[in-house]
């Protein structure tokens, strides 16, 4: 299992709330005043994973960036470095246990001070549903459980 360092933790079962568009998903990290090559030399993985179901009364999906900014408050319209966005992703998709992990992103654009994660969900807004991000030193898909062996 991945190891979780709070410092490097984003967001824990946090809703995405009762709307459609976009907005940051719980807080950010702050990575210092002085620009750094975080991820260089050992990799660092992104885990953004379901932590409760998502439900809504109709069709939709929701779309996941890891973005960086300037200020700790994140821009949601758009003009915060967007380093990653994943698909859009169907609500019946988003189960518990439900997870994506990328290697964290290299090159351009280059890292802003604050990181963080937004959201956007699309067309229906949710009833249900919270959400986990961190980052961590341990690849998560690489782990898995087996069964007790009986001899």
């Amino acid at each position: 299992m991945a190891h979780i360092d709070a410092l490097n933790e984003i967001a824990d079962a946090v809703a995405l709330g009762a709307a459609t568009g976009r907005r940051v998903v719980g807080s950010q990290i702050d990575l210092g005043t002085t620009v750094r090559n975080i991820g260089v030399g050992k990799p660092v993985w992104v885990v953004i994973r379901v932590d409760t179901a998502f439900t809504s009364g109709g069709a939709t999906d929701v779309t996941f960036e890891l973005v960086s900014d300037s200020t700790a408050a994140l821009a949601t319209d758009g003009s915060s470095s967007i380093h990653y966005a994943s698909a859009a992703i169907p609500k019946a998709t988003l189960v518990a246990g439900y997870q994506i992990v990328i290697q964290l992103p290299q090159g351009s654009p280059a890292y802003e001070r604050y990181l963080g994660l937004v959201a956007n969900v699309a067309t229906t807004a949710l009833d249900t549903g919270k959400v986990d991000c961190f980052l961590t030193y341990d690849q998560p898909e690489a782990w898995k459980s087996y069964a007790d062996a009986s001899n």
